[in-house]
């Protein structure tokens, strides 16, 4: 099972509370918490709310084929504005 780290605020929008609610919620549930780097509290989430962060994912009206679709016409663009003499110059190149 993948883990997924949330702020206080990302767990309030998938629990539709806010972030002191979340932050309660968290330590009722005994979710692992850490701070990162840049300073914010991440919570761990469980089995429950994972299932529940990966059906909202599925649930989304993100068009990820339109999305994957925009991703490979750019990389066509960028292909495209490399003749083959560019490509044979940049070997050896690092």
């Amino acid at each position: 099972m993948p883990q997924i780290w949330m702020t206080y605020n990302e767990l309030g929008r998938l629990c539709d509370c806010d972030s002191s609610e979340a932050r309660l919620r968290a330590i009722h549930l005994s979710l692992d918490r850490r701070k990162s780097r840049d300073g914010t509290t991440r919570v761990k989430l469980d089995l429950a709310l994972t299932a529940k962060f990966f059906a909202s994912v599925r649930e989304s009206d993100f068009d990820l084929d339109g999305a994957i679709e925009a991703l490979q016409a750019t990389h066509r663009q960028m292909a495209e504005l490399l003749t083959p003499h560019e490509l044979l110059g940049r070997r050896g190149v690092a």
